[in-house]
Order: structure tokens, then sequence, then C-alpha cells
């Protein structure tokens, strides 16, 4: 288990096989904001506490299954 108090703005988020699904802007209450620059429709968008599995030095990757809200990672180029 990890402290959400780890998490800081500017750190990677990755699906559980490590690919890149944006940036965090922000806490807020237990959701992760993402910046809108990683998103293909430039909004905010959120991903819950509980879909991150651990964190490694400025990485933080999500469980396997985790929804990823659409136009994020590799959704945003196509």
């Amino acid at each position: 288990m990890f402290e959400k108090i780890r998490i800081k703005e500017h750190m990677e988020i990755a699906d559980s096989t490590g690919q890149h699904v944006g940036t965090v802007d922000e806490v807020e209450g237990d959701n992760i904001k993402l910046t809108k620059t990683d998103s293909a429709d430039s909004m905010h968008h959120f991903i819950p506490m509980d879909a991150v599995d651990r964190l490694d030095d400025n990485r933080i990757y999500l469980k396997a299954g985790a929804r990823i809200p659409d136009g994020l990672g590799n959704k945003a180029s196509s």
C-alpha cells in the first residue's frame, strides 16, 4: 500500500504494462487529476486512487484492468 501524499505534481502515470497514460496535475480527494496536455480533448480527466497499483520513483502504475478515460495515453494520439 502507498500513501497518497507521495503522489506529486508532474509524476507520470502508466498502465500495468508501463505505457504512458498521463501526468499528475494534482490530487483531489480520492482522485488523481491529470494534466490537460495528455488528453486528446484538452480537458482534465481523473483516475481514482483505488486504481493505483504501486508507486516507483517518479512513476505511478495502475492496476491491470484499471479503467483509463478515453482520450488518454495511446488513445490521445489516435
